[in-house]
């Protein structure tokens, strides 16, 4: 059975009609960044749980979570309903190999999510350790309309502090807005717009990619790499990109 600790709501804020960002206090163990953690709500007799990247840095607190409210879901609805005071379970330790420690080195890091995926990588981005071992960050996130696009005062913090070493590429995939690409990020890496965009080629020689969110971004990704000569990584056979998928 799960070790779960009694956690208490201190903040929440709501980007949009379903995007949420939750903050809670808990007594857990570390974790490292890129990890993933158990939030879970008594209702009525279960104890419902679902994973969730840690938004946060392992060396800030309050612990926070990104989540996308379903409206049909188990969990989320309830979870967006909480405020500041409420209580919360938390899994007492992180989970997971997402990790800048378990990738192989290279020139360019690539971190390409959708929706809510960006949140593991403020949480790794906010560390020494990807600009102590790459030259330069990419950061692409898909998603489908500008006011998806959060965390904004976070990421213009990232770019103030690494200056060209790090690059933001926003997608919109049913929108169109100025200085933005259009579109999803599989066509748009097939065309070349992200690279065009990143002034920068993806290549197996120079680049690792860190692959987190919808099921079929990550598979055409993958299919689109692996076509350019580029594997998976694994603990005993390293490669050129790392997925993330728990849900």
């Amino acid at each position: 059975m799960k070790d779960w600790v009694k956690g208490r709501v201190v903040a929440k804020r709501q980007w949009n009609h379903r995007l949420y960002s939750m903050q809670f206090e808990a007594e857990v163990e570390a974790f490292k960044a890129g990890q993933f953690t158990q939030v879970a709500l008594d209702i009525g007799e279960e104890r419902v749980g679902r994973p969730y990247s840690l938004v946060n840095p392992p060396q800030d607190r309050p612990l926070e979570i990104y989540f996308n409210a379903i409206p049909e879901g188990p969990l989320t609805p309830r979870l967006s309903d909480l405020s500041p005071g409420d209580p919360i379970w938390i899994s007492a330790k992180a989970s997971g190999i997402f990790t800048l420690e378990a990738m192989p080195a290279a020139r360019d890091l690539w971190l390409i999510a959708t929706g809510t995926a960006l949140g593991v990588y403020l949480s790794i981005l906010r560390t020494a350790e990807p600009w102590e071992r790459f030259e330069r960050v990419f950061l692409v996130h898909g998603v489908r309309s500008a006011d998806e696009l959060t965390y904004a005062e976070t990421l213009g913090a990232l770019s103030d502090a690494q200056g060209e070493r790090f690059r933001f590429i926003p997608a919109l995939s049913r929108e169109h807005r100025e200085g933005m690409l259009h579109g999803r990020i599989p066509p748009l890496l097939e065309s070349g717009q992200i690279e065009g965009q990143a002034g920068v080629a993806i290549e197996a020689e120079h680049s690792h990619l860190m692959l987190c969110g919808q099921s079929d971004m990550i598979k055409q990704v993958r299919d689109f790499l692996e076509a350019r000569g580029m594997r998976r990584h694994r603990r005993n056979e390293p490669g050129h990109y790392t997925t993330e998928q728990y849900h």
